[in-house]
């Protein structure tokens, strides 16, 4: 199965405070970091590196490199507040940006925007906060294939089981990283009991 949720208790301890609906934006941005900072030490344990040396100012010792450059990729607008974890843990890193818009109506994402960088020979890391339906990560990590991307990751917060299924069906390789796997969706396909919405809470246009 490609989902990974976390069972850290930092993880738990902090998801608390991002579902409690009477938490402030900034509080909400902080708890937000800390849980995707330990998410990203889960997604990337696996990364490819190679071993070297480095003179301590004592002797020589032994030393491992991360060999392979990461390429973050966050969702607009709501991947953007999960995007500056991904900038201060990781050694090398560049960054691509994807816009989808969801229909109110149809929850059906559309593209509007998309800057990727060279991917050939790196890592793709998909930031959304929220994989609800699937669908828009489905059609992200569609154009990040299609941009020579190969062994992409994604790292959401909460993850609902058909947007699991969705990626499980078009994108089998691809391993999920979450803080929670929560019931499912409502009937304007919102995941629940979930958190509300993670763009209007993190930047408090809610």
């Amino acid at each position: 199965m490609p989902l990974k949720v976390s069972s850290h208790p930092l993880v738990a301890d902090s998801l608390v405070g991002l579902r409690d609906r009477l938490t402030e934006p900034d509080e909400f941005r902080e708890l937000a970091r800390k849980v995707i900072m330990l998410l990203l030490y889960e997604a990337t344990a696996d990364l490819p590196v190679r071993h070297t040396t480095v003179q301590t100012p004592l002797k020589e010792a032994h030393a491992t490199l991360v060999e392979r450059e990461v390429v973050a990729i966050p969702v607009l607008r709501a991947g953007l507040g999960i995007l500056g974890p991904a900038l201060e843990l990781l050694p090398r890193v560049s960054v691509g940006y994807i816009g989808l818009e969801r229909d109110e109506e149809t929850a059906v994402a559309r593209i509007y925007y998309q800057k990727l960088p060279n991917l050939v020979g790196k890592v793709p890391l998909l930031l959304d906060p929220m994989l609800a339906t699937g669908g828009s990560a489905a059609q992200a990590l569609d154009l990040i294939k299609e941009a020579g991307g190969r062994d992409p990751r994604m790292v959401c917060v909460v993850a609902a089981p058909e947007g699991v299924k969705v990626l499980e069906e078009r994108h089998p390789e691809v391993q999920i990283f979450a803080a929670a796997l929560d019931e499912g969706l409502n009937d304007k396909m919102f995941i629940v009991p979930g958190l509300g919405d993670f763009g209007d809470r993190l930047f408090g246009t809610g």
